[in-house]
């Protein structure tokens, strides 16, 4: 699948003497520096009808043409699948993914994804990185996610999330009482020795910060809402977990199951049969890529994490009774 790309642009005064590559960037926002490279590598876009090198400089009033023919970015198959939609538009598509889905092809999922169900729904998918993919969740946290249906629109919600713009709120239910919510500021890299986890590493980490406010407390167990500020791999996992306040349910960061003493029957068996970290994401806010208006999509929480708190209601109170922390 492919489409044709017709562009030109003039150079500007204030962008006289700099690299072609970067003021090609600044002209045509919507494609990827490293493709504007290739382009002009393989005399796609040419500068004044001449071929040039991406690190040869610019005169201004110079002339920018590309003609090039915009290739499939992805070779994953389109499989049919339900998808709950929450908006789309000629940008974007707002999904509810579910827990259990993978997000992208890799070992041991080679099909059955989410971005395999979108290319079905989107074929012009194909045309964007990652299949448009801008953020993801791991395979069993559930929630909102955005995907950009068109280059232009990647781009920008790249930039959005790079600025850390993007609002991200969580729901997460975490083993433990907590006094009140927080700020947890610790990098985050692989693991030293589990090389299949991420932990928080004092040297060689990448930034991460999350925020954390409890909006529900129970004998034993807490109902926080959690919001990002970066997005590493498994960052709240990891970082709840650094505290000492793991997951529901997460097999890989809650250590073995922990049951309160006494725990009811009824409580036992919805810790022990909640087999994933009681993670959703319900809330995300951005920018729309098209419009500039401010977008916000909400998503009630699922069957399973509505059961789980539920139980914790009337099995795990606080010294005898619920108490509500809005």
């Amino acid at each position: 699948m492919t489409d044709r790309v017709e562009l030109e642009a003039t150079v500007p005064e204030d962008q006289h003497g700099d690299r072609l590559d970067q003021v090609a960037a600044r002209l045509f926002p919507d494609y990827s520096r490293s493709r504007l490279q290739a382009w002009i590598r393989q005399g796609q876009l040419l500068l004044d009808g001449r071929q040039c090198r991406p690190r040869d400089k610019v005169v201004a009033g110079a002339r920018l043409r590309v003609e090039a023919e915009l290739e499939q970015e992805i070779g994953w198959q389109p499989q049919a699948a339900e998808l709950d939609i929450i908006h789309e538009d000629e940008s974007i598509i707002v999904l509810n993914k579910a827990a259990g889905l993978v997000v992208h092809p890799a070992a041991g999922h080679a099909d059955g994804t989410l971005v395999n169900a979108l290319l079905a729904h989107a074929p012009e998918l194909a045309q964007v990185p990652r299949g448009g993919i801008v953020h993801r969740l791991d395979k069993e946290t559930s929630g909102l996610m955005v995907v950009a249906r068109s280059l232009a629109a990647h781009s920008h919600l790249v930039a959005q999330l790079q600025a850390r713009s993007v609002k991200r709120e969580y729901c997460a239910v975490c083993i433990g009482v907590m006094t009140g919510g927080g700020t947890i500021d610790a990098p985050i890299g692989r693991h030293p020795r589990q090389r299949k986890k991420m932990a928080v590493v004092a040297v060689g980490g990448k930034p991460a910060i999350t925020h954390y406010r409890v909006t529900r407390r129970f004998g034993h167990h807490t109902r926080v809402a959690v919001s990002l500020e970066t997005g590493r791999t498994h960052q709240i996992r990891v970082h709840m977990a650094h505290r000492h306040y793991p997951l529901v349910g997460d097999p890989v960061y809650g250590g073995r199951p922990r049951l309160p003493p006494g725990a009811s029957d009824a409580l036992i068996a919805a810790l022990r049969g909640f087999s994933r970290q009681a993670l959703h994401a319900q809330a995300l806010g951005l920018v729309h890529p098209a419009t500039g208006s401010a977008c916000q999509f909400d998503v009630p929480l699922p069957a399973d994490m509505q059961e789980l708190l539920r139980v914790l209601e009337t099995e795990d109170p606080v010294d005898g009774y619920t108490a509500n922390v809005y």
